[in-house]
C-alpha cells in the first residue's frame, strides 16, 4: 500500500496534468475566440454566469464532498447521490428554462431567454457524472481524470471555433460548453467501473444530506455572490463591459483557481484523512499555504505588470479596456488560496455550521463593497474585491485558529516573506518595462519573465527560503 505521501505526490502530479492540461487547451480556444467574437457577445454568456455557477454549485453539492469525507461508503450510498443529483439537475433545468425570460428581462437582452434554455442543458448532461468523478477522487484516480477531461475540452474547442469561423456568434460559445459537458459524461461512463444501482437509502441520504447542505448553502451563496458583480455590471454598464470584466476574471482564474483547485483535489481527501491528528493537520496544511503562496504571489504579481503586452498579444487592442481590470484583480487572486484552504479545515472537520456562518460574512462584506465601490465606477468595484478578500481572510483566519491553532496572523507571517520579496521583484519588473517599453511585446514579456524568474528564485535561495527545499522533496530519490 502507498503511504499518504506517495499518493498525495502521485495524485498531484496527474491532478496539475488534468487542471492545467484542460485549461491550458481552454484558454488556447478563448484566445482564438476572443479574436473572432466581440466583447459585447462574450459579455452574454458573462451575464447568465450566475445563473449556470448556481447551478453548477448544486449539482456539486455537498453530498458528494460528504462521500469524500466519509471513511465507510457502499454502493447504495454512492446510488443514493447519483439519484439525487439527477432529480435535482432535471428539476433546475426547468426552474431555468421558464425563468429564462424575466432574466431577459433584468438586462433588458431578449436573445439571453434562448440562450439561458439551451445552455442550463449542461445540468442534466453533467449530474451523470458526479458521483463517477467523486468515485475517482476517493480513490486519488487523478489520472483517468486527465485522460477524460483533455479530448472533452479539445473537441467542444474545436466545435465552438468551427461555428464562430461560419459566424454563429455568441451560440458558438454555447455550444462549446455544450459538446464539453456530452463528451465528457460519455468518457466518464466508459472510464468508470461503477454504475448505479435501483437503490434509493433515504436513511443514508439523511447522512450526507445533513453534512453536504450547509456546503451546498454555502457554496449557493458564494456562487451568487462572487456574480454580484456581473450583475451589477451587467445591469448599470454596457454588455461589452461586462465581456472584459469576464476577460480579466477568466485570465485572473487561470494560474489562480487552478492551482488552488488542482491542490484542493488531492489535500481534501489527504486532510480527511488525518482529521483526528489536529498536530499533523496544521503541520501539512501550513506547508500547501506556503508552497502555493510561493508560486501564486509572483506569478501574479508578474502578471500584473506585463498585462498590456501578454492582452494585445492574446486578444488584440480590442480587449485591452479590461487591462486594468486584470491588474486590480491579480492583487485579490492572491488571497484566494487562502479562502480556500481555510475553509477547507472547517469541512474536514466536520465544522461546516461555521463554514456556512462565515460564508454568509463574507457575502455581506461583498455586499457593502459593491455598494460603496459602484460609486466610484467599474474600477471602484474592482478595488473592492480586494478590501473585501483581505477582510474577509482575517476573519476566517479567527476561526481556523480555533480549529488547528493556526491565525491569519500567523499565516500573514509565514507568507510574509515571499510576498515581500514578490513585490520587490515586480516592482524591478515594472522599472525595467519602463526603460524597454517602446520594444516588441514579445520582447517586454520575455524579459520581464526572465529577469522575475531568475530575481525570484535567487533572492528565495538567499533568504533560504524553506519552500524551496519542501518543492525539492516533492521530486522522487533516483533508486540506486
Amino acid at each position: 500500500m502507498p503511504n499518504l505521501k506517495s499518493q498525495a505526490v502521485f495524485g498531484l502530479v496527474w491532478t496539475f496534468a488534468q487542471q492545467f492540461g484542460t485549461q491550458l487547451v481552454s484558454f488556447i480556444v478563448s484566445i482564438f475566440l476572443a479574436r473572432l467574437l466581440l466583447p459585447e457577445q462574450f459579455g452574454l454568456i458573462g451575464m447568465i454566469a450566475v445563473f449556470i455557477h448556481v447551478g453548477d454549485a448544486l449539482l456539486k453539492s455537498g453530498l458528494t464532498q460528504s462521500l469524500i469525507r466519509n471513511t465507510d461508503i457502499e454502493q447504495d450510498d454512492y446510488a443514493t447521490v447519483f439519484y439525487y443529483n439527477l432529480g435535482a439537475s432535471i428539476i433546475l433545468y426547468f426552474v431555468a428554462y421558464f425563468s429564462a425570460p424575466l432574466i431577459a428581462n433584468f438586462y433588458e437582452e431578449p436573445v439571453l431567454t434562448p440562450l439561458v434554455q439551451l445552455y442550463c442543458l449542461v445540468f442534466i448532461i453533467s449530474a451523470f457524472t458526479a458521483v463517477q468523478q467523486t468515485r475517482m477522487t476517493i480513490e486519488m484516480d487523478f489520472k483517468k481524470q486527465t485522460i477524460i477531461s483533455i479530448p472533452s475540452i479539445i473537441i467542444g474547442g474545436i466545435t465552438g471555433i468551427v461555428l464562430a469561423i461560419n459566424g454563429f456568434g455568441v451560440w458558438s460559445l454555447v455550444w462549446n460548453q455544450l459538446v464539453t459537458a456530452v463528451i465528457r459524461s460519455i468518457q466518464f461512463w466508459i472510464y468508470s467501473d461503477w454504475k448505479p444501482t435501483w437503490e434509493f437509502n433515504v436513511k443514508k441520504f439523511k447522512v450526507h444530506f445533513n453534512f453536504g447542505y450547509k456546503i451546498t448553502l454555502s457554496t449557493l451563496i458564494q456562487r451568487i455572490f462572487a456574480n454580484l458583480y456581473i450583475l451589477v455590471i451587467g445591469k448599470f454598464f454596457s454588455a461589452a463591459q461586462v465581456g472584459f470584466y469576464t476577460r480579466a476574471e477568466t485570465m485572473k482564474n487561470l494560474p489562480v483557481t487552478n492551482l488552488t483547485m488542482a491542490l484542493e483535489k488531492v489535500t481534501f481527501p489527504l486532510f480527511s484523512k488525518i482529521q483526528n491528528d489536529t498536530e499533523k493537520l496544521k503541520r501539512v496544511y501550513r506547508k500547501v499555504i506556503m508552497m502555493v503562496i510561493f508560486v501564486i504571489a509572483p506569478f501574479m504579481l508578474s502578471l500584473g505588470v506585463l498585462a498590456e503586452p501578454i492582452f494585445r498579444i492574446l486578444f488584440t487592442e480590442k480587449w485591452l479596456p479590461a487591462v486594468p481590470y486584470f491588474q486590480i484583480l491579480c492583487i485579490s487572486g492572491i488571497f484566494y488560496p487562502l479562502h480556500i484552504y481555510n475553509s477547507n479545515v472547517f469541512m474536514v472537520k466536520g465544522r461546516t455550521d461555521i463554514f456556512l456562518r462565515l460564508t454568509i460574512v463574507k457575502q455581506v462584506l461583498l455586499v457593502l463593497g459593491v455598494i460603496v465601490g459602484l460609486q466610484f465606477g467599474v474600477l471602484g468595484l474592482m478595488w473592492s474585491q480586494v478590501v473585501v478578500s483581505i477582510v474577509s481572510f482575517f476573519i476566517i483566519g479567527h476561526y481556523t485558529s480555533k480549529m488547528i491553532n493556526y491565525s491569519a496572523w500567523a499565516q500573514i507571517l509565514d507568507i510574509l516573506p515571499m510576498l515581500g520579496v514578490s513585490i520587490f521583484v515586480a516592482a524591478c519588473m515594472y522599472f525595467l518595462d519602463l526603460y524597454i517599453n517602446k520594444a516588441s511585446d514579445i520582447v517586454r514579456i520575455l524579459t520581464g519573465a526572465l529577469m522575475s524568474i531568475v530575481f525570484y528564485l535567487g533572492l528565495s535561495y538567499l533568504f533560504n527560503f524553506k519552500t524551496l527545499m519542501d518543492f525539492k522533496d516533492l521530486i522522487p530519490a533516483k533508486k540506486r
